[in-house]
């Protein structure tokens, strides 16, 4: 595939990561620096993005196809700023966000704002393609898998040809008719590949942290941790890195636990795990640099239970 010109919205930690590899391989990728952080400055700047003066509206001009790599609370607003400054191409959402919400934000784009109506392009809004990342940024191959739906997820696939970022395109045939409607054949499988994976990951680790604040608040952390040795090997390792990604990357996974919860109802399944995972992140402190004490004494002290 020859040069194609990118939007990326926007260069966090994943994004420029991924931006990174779609410039490496000879594509155009522009971004946004009007309101950015100067640590998303220079993320962009080493991922060799090219940022545009005039804020969205140039970068929707310009870029054939936008991908958008946010925190899923963002996700239906950026949607939307898109859509309304008339986006007519390639619109890739790949956030952690429901197939519900996936679909809501292809109907948003190819209704130009509106969020109705389905697949855009031909004169009409954007053609909407479902995304959903697993891994780690992409540093060399086998870090990082890209899932895609919808019924142009081949195209996003092919910017992709030669990086380090492993893309696989979810076969849609076990979706119900329902879900194939109004979005575009297939939009909601990518997310939905994502919202089973990582209501795992996030959630077991939300589960491990809220088992040794109880034991904790309850005088009884000491044994707990000697039980874990003895029949858990590895979980009081994994809970000190629990509490690490809850205190540098909680904020953003509030929402992605409020959508996996909505994913697991729309299935007639509980949504309380993932409800309780979310307010886990959410009492955790969003400091970076804080340790595992001050971490678990948040998510017990907000209801008075005793600090350590």
């Amino acid at each position: 595939m020859g040069e194609v010109t990118i939007g990326l919205l926007h260069p966090g930690e994943m994004g420029a990561a991924v931006g990174q590899c779609l410039a490496a391989a000879g594509h155009r990728v522009l971004w946004v620096p009007s309101g950015r952080s100067p640590a998303s400055a220079a993320r962009a700047e080493a991922a060799g993005l090219t940022g545009v003066d005039g804020g969205l509206a140039e970068l929707v001009r310009s870029a054939e196809v936008i991908m958008s790599v946010c925190p899923p609370h963002a996700a239906l607003d950026t949607a939307r700023q898109v859509a309304a400054a008339g986006f007519g191409g390639l619109y890739l959402d790949a956030n952690a966000i429901s197939p519900a919400t996936a679909r809501q934000v292809a109907a948003t784009v190819a209704g130009g704002g509106g969020g109705e109506g389905g697949e855009g392009g031909e004169g009409g809004g954007a053609d909407g393609v479902d995304g959903g990342i697993i891994g780690t940024p992409p540093v060399g191959p086998g870090f990082i898998r890209l899932y895609l739906s919808g019924s142009r997820a081949g195209q996003v696939q092919e910017l992709f040809d030669d990086t380090p970022v492993d893309v696989r395109v979810v076969d849609h045939g076990s979706l119900s008719e329902t879900a194939q409607d109004g979005a575009g054949a297939g939009i909601g499988a990518a997310s939905a590949v994502k919202m089973a994976y990582a209501s795992w990951t996030k959630g077991s680790a939300a589960l491990l942290l809220a088992a040794r604040t109880l034991a904790r608040a309850q005088g009884v952390e000491d044994v707990l941790l000697a039980e874990w040795g003895l029949s858990q090997p590895g979980l009081e390792e994994r809970s000190a890195r629990a509490a690490g990604s809850a205190a540098s990357k909680g904020w953003r996974w509030v929402a992605e636990m409020e959508e996996i919860a909505a994913t697991m109802g729309a299935a007639g399944l509980p949504e309380g795990f993932h409800l309780a995972a979310a307010e886990i992140y959410r009492r955790a402190p969003h400091d970076a640099e804080i340790g595992l004490d001050a971490v678990l004494d948040a998510l017990s002290a907000e209801k008075g239970l005793p600090e350590r």
